[in-house]
């Protein structure tokens, strides 16, 4: 097959995704991370459109891309306006970009509803518009727009706004199912009529009402499209843009087409985690190639399968995408499932060892009563090692109590935690506020730790989650308790689970604790072991 161009618009299209916003810093961030993941053409706004646009544009022409080539993209001129005495153009031109995109209309439906024009003044705006352009600069890239929806109503007058682009001079024809409503078939067959009349290289702009944005884009690269657009976790209006997380592995490791190179797929999940984190949204776990859960096995004759041979459940080796393989722990565990993870930690224990079933016993009744080990891996882990006897006491927890207290009707809660641990043969009795209850006791069990185990002000509580798992119940209901801590070297999950949401947060974040110190400890005995 031939070379396949990648063109991402996550800048642009990717920021008309609800809860979707960018600052300028963060487009060129995103700008060199798209490069450093070989991205051919980056669709960096609408110069004209907003402030934001302009300056990314201004600040663009300083980035020292190695393979990346910016592009502006505008409509193609108004009706009653050429196109040198057009602000849009204007706009275009002095964004001073390799390459210029214009979107024009392809149906009837559109030129007659929306621009209010004839069908004959539509074909003169597209040829005039490119035409324009290609003295302006090398390469311009036309967007038929509603081009799928548009030639199932009248495919004559689709197929003419094409080669009014076409006798324009456009560099590549890109068709477009902006209401994201096709179907692979459809959208194949179309394009095989297309090729036949059409001599310019043909792209594909999908979006994914239907659920169909990645399978249109493939068949389209099947069917000769060259050029293929999408953004970053498929970021976009409504349902999104064809995710080019998906694409690019299905069409290097599925098509044989090299559109990237292995280093540059192997930072797949890495540019995906970026995006995520600079749109200040959680990862998609169930994404496929880049989540958490595209490469995890819970069911025990999965992962005794994978524990053999990972091709019996995987498609592709994870790390080809900068993935990884994972293990997961729920009541369907078997002896496969708690031996791979035991490996994963790090403790030599054997399918054949009596643990290992008392282990499977006391996960499947923790679960009963509403534990979740999925998200809570260092509390799964301390278990294990508490069933093997490896587990190290750092400290006990003597009692607590907690006041929360409103004194005024116009004031905030006040909470106070009064907290008692025993460290060795010391005990520590310190109180301390915070915003909320469970605040409050996080912040006294750090006091008091503190000066026993100073490592722990590196620890950051990063997420605080409650579900209810007997809402039946109201307020007396049983609650399950999520926590996600850090520090600078890595994440970890612990759970607890009570009636009370105080005691259910301080199992957890005594977990959360005791993972840290045990971390703490295994790396001075490992840098000890270097010495």
């Amino acid at each position: 097959m031939a070379q396949v161009k990648l063109y991402d618009t996550t800048l642009r299209d990717g920021t008309q995704g609800e809860e979707i916003a960018f600052t300028v810093e963060d487009k060129l961030r995103i700008a060199r991370k798209l490069d450093e993941l070989g991205i051919h053409y980056i669709e960096g706004g609408w110069p004209g459109s907003n402030p934001k646009d302009l300056a990314f544009f201004r600040e663009a022409r300083k980035l020292h891309l190695k393979q990346s080539r910016i592009a502006a993209f505008g409509s193609t001129r108004r009706a009653k306006m050429s196109p040198e005495h057009d602000a849009i153009f204007r706009a275009l031109v002095e964004a001073e970009t390799e390459v210029i995109t214009i979107f024009g209309k392809s149906g009837d439906l559109h030129v007659r509803e929306a621009l209010r024009i004839t069908l004959e003044q539509n074909l003169e705006i597209v040829h005039d518009s490119v035409r324009y352009l290609k003295t302006k600069v090398n390469e311009v890239i036309y967007d038929a727009e509603h081009f799928f929806d548009g030639y199932r109503a009248n495919p004559e007058y689709a197929m003419k706004t094409l080669q009014a682009a076409e006798a324009g001079g456009a560099d590549c024809i890109v068709l477009c199912d902006t209401n994201g409503g096709s179907l692979p078939s459809q959208v194949r067959a179309i394009i095989e009529v297309v090729r036949q009349q059409v001599r310019t290289p043909l792209g594909i702009h999908t979006h994914n009402d239907g659920e169909c944005a990645v399978a249109n884009s493939l068949v389209a690269v099947e069917a000769g499209a060259i050029h293929v657009q999408g953004t970053i976790n498929g970021f976009g209006e409504r349902c999104g843009n064809a995710n080019l997380c998906s694409i690019i592995p299905n069409l290097k490791l599925k098509l044989g087409i090299d559109c990237v190179t292995d280093e540059q797929l192997a930072r797949l999940r890495e540019v995906s985690r970026f995006v995520y984190e600079l749109a200040n949204l959680h990862p998609s776990t169930h994404q496929p190639y880049v989540g958490d859960s595209a490469f995890a096995h819970k069911g025990g004759v999965h992962v005794s399968a994978v524990a053999r041979r990972a091709e019996t459940y995987e498609h592709i080796q994870p790390e080809l995408v900068g993935n990884r393989q994972r293990i997961l722990i729920s009541d369907r565990s078997g002896v496969s499932n708690v031996v791979a993870k035991a490996q994963a930690f790090g403790l030599d224990l054997k399918g054949d060892d009596p643990v290992v079933r008392e282990i499977l016993e006391q996960l499947k009744e923790l679960e009963h009563q509403g534990f979740q080990f999925e998200g809570a891996e260092a509390s799964f882990e301390l278990l294990m090692r508490k069933a093997m006897g490896r587990h190290k006491k750092f400290f006990n927890l003597v009692g607590f109590r907690v006041i929360d207290e409103k004194r005024k009707e116009d004031e905030p809660a006040l909470a106070e935690a009064t907290i008692q641990v025993k460290v060795g043969g010391k005990v520590e009795h310190t109180a301390a506020v915070g915003n909320g209850p469970v605040h409050a006791l996080d912040n006294a069990l750090r006091k008091a730790l503190e000066k026993f185990y100073p490592e722990l002000k590196e620890v950051r509580l990063l997420d605080y989650k409650v579900r209810v798992l007997t809402p039946t119940r109201g307020t007396a209901a049983v609650v399950r308790v999520l926590i996600e801590s850090g520090d600078k070297h890595e994440n970890w999950g612990t759970v607890g689970v009570s009636e009370n949401i105080l005691h259910a947060s301080s199992q957890a974040l005594i977990d959360s604790i005791e993972y840290k110190l045990l971390k703490e400890e295994r790396r001075r005995e490992e840098g000890r072991d270097a010495r």
